[in-house]
């Protein structure tokens, strides 16, 4: 699997299905995701990466508000 922490990726299924979100960390095929406001990264989103598909874009960030300003 390719390096995906710190990558920007939209979201395709779920009730979440068009955001955008930032790749945290990895677990196996799970990705966690964070966007800033309704995900913070102290309390981190758990989806398969199945269900993202790749932006090209990714971000380097050092908190929530920065995270959101990025996205």
């Amino acid at each position: 699997m390719e390096q995906l922490k710190g990558q920007i990726v939209r979201s395709l299924a779920g009730h979440d299905a068009g955001g955008l979100y930032w790749v945290a960390e990895t677990e196996g095929d799970f990705l966690l995701l964070a966007d800033g406001k309704r995900r913070r990264l102290s309390r981190l989103k758990r989806k398969r990466r199945k269900h993202v598909e790749l932006t090209g874009l990714s971000a380097a960030v050092a908190g929530d508000g920065q995270l959101r300003r990025a996205l």
